[in-house]
């Protein structure tokens, strides 16, 4: 299995959150009457005759005979009544579902407002709970009703909708659209299909104009692709298969020209055909050094995009940008190339452009290369940039190079002759070419053919030049000046760009190697700080999350103070996962740049950055870099929180051991004495003296000896002795034998049994399900009072049979569902009923042991109830031969 077919870890990792849990199908519509309710009860009637248990939470038919024909089909659960402001409001009775608790439910209008009153103040919480419960739901919504899509709507309907569903609901469930052309929406309205001919009218007049119809389908068709494209995604990542598109990538070229925006754009449409990653690619020339202003900004601008549309930035520093960028795809097996190219670049007196998009069509093989058309650019004073600008230090260096040559060879004419003359000025040349570049090169060259005619070609001191031999020897010195200081500048740049890459390297080194040697959070902060500070010559800070927002641990420099808006873009970061503040487009006020540092346990950390001079603290050139130096300061904070999370485990592991060894010492050690206790209990009971005092001697002995079998059970489920003996087992028996055990304890208890009589036999271990059971009836008791029924419940449930104890108690404690299944954890009124706390983790071991799984929840009308459920491998299937 490659890399590239291995299943997501977090794909599987939120499918396993999901085990148990009910699915969801959202019928989604473009506006009210197309259609939504009415196929959700079709579907429900289906699903019912073949054998499904459907019901109807909630459904509003609005006075549709068709809507109300489908109702009268299928069960419904009674509403329930709430009186607010002296008017009664019905509204989807949550508890009698759950009690209830059908296979799939119907209701309608997820967007809808429950009344005050009641547990909810949205219906999409109520299906939410639903879920949880394992209760599949199917319900309804218009396309204007999603949150993300509201200032959309507002912003052509003119209308505000305040009921409104968060996108998460939309995440994970399955999508129908129920499609309806406007044409015929309309005549719907026009017939009453869908409100009263008054309130139609006013519709069709405002909301329900076509121009809105046309909006709204659009967008519901939109949304419907987006969720499927999500659904695709998720399961690729579960099975690790590609999908249409699988294996491709996309690499765009960018550059400071304009048009680049518009090249993402492309680029990234192409990506999301595909489903393929987008990396962005700069290659950084020599020639960067002589960028303008405006081009500088038009490039960074062309990055920011690129990185909101969440592409991968690569920069490489290169000479040829048709051989980087052919470098690139082979590096990053990119199956498609995109790169912009002007109609017209390749006119004029630098026509570089057109040839880059030719080398790459020539030389690059498996790689599908898109070009997207430009306009024209207005680079008539693209020349421009090849003259002299400021600084003129290294052309006044290359005149007074050739002047100092010049004085030289005139004074010592004599003594080496004219022959060499023409040959010595190329010296002046390239060392200007190679210390200052091409420009001072040619600065170089050109004044060096001047010199040489006037002062060494006859007739000298004029530029008039006689004999066509002396004509060629001037212009081949220029032209020669010209070609060696070309070479000797890109000889220069290639030089550069080699030491700041080993400078680079060296300092990416520096920096890992100062980060694995940290061991703590507050020097690795320390070290991110001074580090990202000496490389990229910003200043730097680095904050944590606390409990007032984020607090900062370690700066490079003088510790700054935040102001309020510094403070809410580090926040902000810290909270989304996002860069914030300056250079950013989130709280661009900010005088810091903050970039979270993220690793796959969450944003660890935010690290702050801001540049002396008050511009952009991370330049476009740099951006790279920085993306490296953030990736390994979020690596190393992962590192340690990791480090720390396994020296907690191994604390706890050892405390572990060493408690179950005592406790198998104490439930050994104490046998003896308590036998001896209980032999002269049963001799004083047999006298027949003081027989109330006798009593109680048994009584507590018995008790004390339940303590120590609870503490020996528990030492072997931790100790993975305990081997189940898994046989057909009949659930009647076990829950009967069980309660039969408890005769004693119950004491006129009343306790209420409901056994489903068609429940089929499973596999389990006798002993362990009646220990089981047997310890989830007397926790039961302990906490119930004693006016308050006991419920024993064994039916068949959506996977497979399930055991339900319910008890009247005071309830288990919100957010305790799980840690009542620790040892001992007691839950409320743990003092008045006693116990050890022993007795739920026992069940919960045994369960586990068997296949079988057991929860906990706190009942809607009081009390708690513990369900074991049996997976549907567990049930034992009896053919008629067997029986005969």
């Amino acid at each position: 299995m490659t890399e590239e077919t291995r299943p997501s870890p977090d794909a599987l990792l939120r499918e396993a959150e999901r085990e148990g849990r009910g699915t969801l199908k959202i019928f989604l519509g473009a506006a009210p009457g197309v259609g939504k309710t009415y196929e959700m009860l079709l579907e429900g009637a289906e699903k019912r005759a073949a054998g499904r248990d459907v019901v109807i939470g909630i459904v509003e038919t609005h006075g549709r005979k068709e809507t109300e024909a489908c109702v009268a089909s299928l069960p419904v659960v009674p509403r329930r009544e709430l009186v607010y402001k002296g008017q009664t409001l019905s509204e989807m009775d949550i508890d009698a579902v759950l009690e209830r608790r059908p296979e799939i439910a119907l209701v309608d209008e997820l967007a809808h407002t429950n009344a005050p009153g009641s547990r909810h103040p949205k219906r999409w919480q109520d299906i939410e709970e639903l879920l949880a419960a394992g209760i599949d739901v199917m319900t309804t919504v218009n396309i204007q009703h999603v949150e993300s899509l509201n200032d959309v709507v507002g912003s052509f309907a003119h209308v505000r909708v305040r009921e409104t569903v968060p996108d998460k609901v939309f995440e994970h469930a399955e999508i129908e659209l129920i499609d309806l052309p406007p044409e015929d929406l309309i005549v719907r309205l026009e017939a009453g299909k869908v409100y009263v001919p008054e309130q139609a009218a006013q519709a069709l007049d405002h909301f329900f104009s076509k121009g809105n119809l046309l909006a709204l389908r659009e967008l519901a068709l939109r949304h419907a692709a987006q969720y499927v494209d999500a659904r695709i995604k998720e399961h690729q990542g579960v099975t690790g298969r590609d999908g249409y598109g699988g294996g491709q990538r996309v690499l765009v070229a960018i550059s400071e020209a304009a048009g680049g925006e518009q090249v993402i754009r492309a680029a990234k449409r192409l990506a999301d055909a595909l489903k393929a990653p987008l990396i962005a690619l700069y290659v950084e020339t020599p020639s960067a050094a002589r960028l303008s202003d405006a081009e500088k900004t038009r490039l960074a601008r062309t990055l920011a995009l690129a990185s909101s549309l969440d592409a991968a930035l690569q920069s490489v520093p290169a000479t040829s940008v048709a051989e980087a960028v052919i470098a690139q795809c082979r590096e990053t097996r990119a199956t498609q190339l995109v790169i912009g190219s002007s109609r017209h670049a390749g006119r004029g007196i630098f026509p570089v452009r057109r040839s880059i998009v030719k080398a790459l069509i020539d030389r690059t093989s498996g790689v599908a290369v898109h070009v997207v058309p430009l306009a024209a650019e207005g680079r008539a004073d693209a020349w421009r940039r090849y003259l002299p600008r400021a600084p003129f230090t290294g052309d006044i260096v290359a005149l007074g190079a050739v002047a100092a040559t010049t004085l030289a060879l005139f004074v010592a004419e004599g003594w080496v002759g004219r022959g060499p003359i023409d040959m010595l000025y190329l010296v002046p040349v390239i060392a200007s070419a190679s210390f200052f570049g091409f420009r001072s090169g040619l600065v170089a060259g050109i004044a060096a053919g001047i010199a040489y005619n006037f002062f060494f070609l006859q007739p000298v001191y004029t530029f008039i030049i006689y004999g066509p031999a002396n004509l060629i020897t001037a212009i081949l010195l220029v032209i020669v000046a010209i070609i060696t200081g070309q070479l000797a500048a890109q000889a220069r740049g290639a030089a550069a760009f080699a030491m700041r890459s080993a400078r680079e390297n060296a300092a990416l080194a520096r920096f890992a190697t100062r980060l694995g040697a940290a061991s703590d959070t507050s020097e690795t902060a320390q070290i991110v700080c001074e580090e990202v500070r000496s490389i990229l010559a910003v200043q730097t800070m680095i904050l944590h999350g606390s409990g007032e927002g984020v607090k900062i641990t370690a700066s490079g420099q003088t510790r700054p103070e935040l102001s309020p808006v510094d403070r809410a873009a580090a926040e902000w970061a810290f909270e989304h996962g996002e860069a914030a503040g300056r250079g950013t487009n989130t709280l661009t006020a900010s005088d810091w740049q903050f970039r979270p540092l993220k690793t796959a346990l969450g944003t660890l950390a935010v690290l702050g950055l801001r540049s002396p001079s008050g511009r952009v603290a991370v330049p476009t050139e740099r951006a790279a870099l920085a993306e490296s130096l953030i990736d390994q300061a979020a690596l190393a904070h992962e590192r340690l929180k990791l480090e720390t999370d396994m020296r907690e485990m191994e604390v706890v592991r050892q405390r572990d051991s060493l408690r179950a060894a005592l406790l198998a010492s104490l439930s050994h050690d104490l046998r003896t004495p308590l036998t001896g206790v209980t032999a002269a209990a049963a001799a004083l009971s047999a006298s027949g003296e003081d027989a109330e005092l006798v009593e109680t001697v048994r009584s507590e002995a018995r008790r004390l000896n339940r303590f120590l079998s609870d503490l020996l059970d528990l030492t072997r489920i931790e100790e993975g002795a305990v081997t189940p003996d898994l046989q057909p087992i009949d659930l009647t028996d076990a829950i009967t034998s069980a309660i039969a055990d408890l005769g004693p304890a119950l004491d006129g208890r009343r306790l209420e049994t409901s056994i489903d009589p068609t429940l089929p036999l499973v596999r389990a271990d006798a002993v362990l399900l009646h220990h089981a059971i047997l310890n989830l009836v007397d926790n039961a008791l302990k906490y119930a009072p004693d006016d308050q029924p006991l419920e024993v419940v064994a039916r068949m449930g959506r996977r497979g049979p399930v055991i339900d104890v319910l008890d009247g108690g005071p309830g288990i404690p919100p957010g305790s569902e799980q840690r009542i299944f620790d040892r001992f954890a007691r839950g409320e009124s743990s003092d008045r009923t006693g116990g050890s706390g022993l007795g739920l983790a026992i069940v919960k071991g045994f369960c586990q042991a068997m296949g079988f799984t057991v929860d906990a929840a706190r009942r809607q009308r009081g009390g708690s109830r513990f369900t074991i459920r049996m997976p549907p491998e567990t049930i034992v299937q009896v053919s008629m031969e067997d029986i005969a």
